[in-house]
């Protein structure tokens, strides 16, 4: 095999194991997924409405990938939690949790896509009560629904979960599926992996011919 078919190849390779794990190929849960889902939420003493929530977000599954939009109001003084020092702000709190969160997310190809602090009060407001003030906003992508729900269904999640809840005064958190992502990892990693071939190939081969 040639050096110039190995350049090319090697990437190729790469991008190809990048792309099969990154993208969701089980498509929708099926029913006894979600059925084990409910089962393990039940175990976990979830109250009624969140196990409700979630079988209904399972259930409307199109197997595809979908962002999580947050708005974040952190709470400045969240007054003692159990598990916490003493003094801790939102911000530290919020650290807690995602000690958990963020290595549960990687594992499973989901990761925060954008995130910022707010340099202003909202712009734009209509029909929502106290929404003016905000903290900070965050995009997440998760690879699938099963990705998810696998993670809010972990026992450990339970753990963690009151840290984020003690965090904020307020926060609005839902799901949106992309009709237009431009920063998706795999249209990039394509188009860098692209670049960097060509180039190489116009130096190393090119020239020779």
């Amino acid at each position: 095999m040639s050096k110039r078919t190995l350049l090319w190849l090697l990437p190729a390779l790469l991008y190809s194991a990048f792309t099969l794990w990154y993208t969701n190929l089980e498509g929708p849960l099926t029913s006894e997924e979600i059925d084990a889902f409910v089962a393990r939420m039940e175990a976990n003493n979830s109250d009624p409405e969140s196990i409700e929530m979630i079988k209904a977000f399972a259930e409307g599954d199109t197997g595809r990938q979908f962002l999580m939009l947050n708005a974040i109001d952190l709470n400045e003084n969240p007054g003692p939690v159990e598990g916490a020092n003493a003094g801790e702000d939102g911000a530290a709190l919020m650290g807690r949790y995602m000690e958990f969160m963020f290595p549960a997310l990687l594992a499973r190809g989901c990761h925060p896509t954008f995130m910022g602090n707010a340099v202003f009060g909202a712009i734009d407001v209509v029909g929502i009560e106290g929404a003016q003030h905000w903290d900070q906003g965050a995009l997440f992508r998760y690879r699938s629904r099963r990705d998810m729900i696998e993670i809010v269904t972990n026992p450990a999640f339970a753990g963690r979960h009151h840290f984020k809840t003690a965090a904020l005064t307020k926060t609005i958190a839902y799901p949106i599926e992309p009709m237009l992502y431009l920063s998706d990892p795999r249209l990039l990693l394509a188009l860098l992996l692209l670049a960097m071939c060509g180039l190489l190939d116009a130096l190393l081969f090119r020239r020779r011919a």
